[in-house]
């Protein structure tokens, strides 16, 4: 390879590896937000199973760790340095590795994971109390899912059939955040009543609520954003794989290292 062609790989390995570690920081930044998000559906799952909790910590590890490759990846590109080129080829190839069978791993649990979510949201349906303080902020949390996604309970409003509060007072309430209409003038946590006098024996089917429930509206989010998902999963795949042909690249036409270039501290 010539002297010429040698210097734009190295310089575009160094681009690449900045990309890569912003991209890091995108991670690591995406991973902090799943554990401090006070106010969706995220939050609720987080609350209630540990595999979020952990999948959070996996994504700063891998984010931190990520930054860490990029700026080993600019250090060896820079100053032509063999063995932090091979120590990045080695640890792309380790995470791509550890990405396809991730990936493989939630598409082959995709059921365990769906029943987990169902029964997540079904015990805190259960338990419901705006007037409990111990679980009022995951509580927050889903009355504002079904605020924003207009639906009720997991799979429709008989789902809150079985809230302790709702059983207590006979179906004359129903949970505010569920109310179909416009809802600006309405509190959209805890529960609001029925005419009693007009709805003496009632039940679900006459709440004013959405009966659409929320598992439908999880599952269209899904599907309307799974081109995003799956294209940002390819892009970082690509990239990958392009910094690591550059960094063999590079790596074997480096004939002599000079370490004096790497800077000491």
């Amino acid at each position: 390879m010539g002297s010429g062609c040698l210097k734009v790989t190295k310089y575009f390995l160094f681009l690449f590896n900045l990309l890569f570690f912003i991209l890091g920081a995108v991670i690591l930044g995406f991973g902090i937000w799943i554990m401090v998000d006070k106010n969706s559906f995220i939050y609720v799952l987080q609350m209630s199973s540990s595999s979020l909790k952990t999948g959070a910590y996996i994504l700063i590890g891998v984010g931190a760790v990520t930054m860490l490759m990029g700026f080993l990846g600019c250090l060896g590109a820079v100053n032509e340095i063999r063995c932090l080129l091979g120590l990045y080829f080695t640890c792309l190839l380790l995470i791509l590795i550890g990405q396809i069978a991730a990936g493989l791993l939630i598409y082959l649990q995709r059921s365990a994971l769906k029943a987990e979510v169902s029964e997540i949201v079904h015990k805190l349906i259960q338990d419901y109390n705006p007037e409990d303080e111990k679980n009022r902020t995951i509580e927050n949390a889903w009355d504002y899912v079904q605020t924003q996604l207009s639906c009720c309970g997991w799979t429709g409003p008989e789902n809150w059939t079985v809230n302790t509060i709702l059983l207590e007072r006979n179906q004359t309430s129903y949970p505010c955040s569920c109310k179909n209409g416009t809802t600006d003038s309405l509190p959209y946590e805890g529960f609001c009543n029925l005419d009693i006098a007009s709805n003496p024996n009632a039940t679900f089917a006459d709440w004013p609520v959405n009966k659409q429930g929320c598992m439908e509206g999880v599952e269209s989010w899904v599907q309307e954003n799974l081109g995003i998902i799956l294209g940002v999963c390819a892009g970082v795949a690509v990239i990958e794989l392009l910094g690591m042909v550059l960094s063999i690249c590079l790596c074997k036409n480096i004939h002599t290292e000079d370490y004096t270039k790497v800077p000491k501290y």
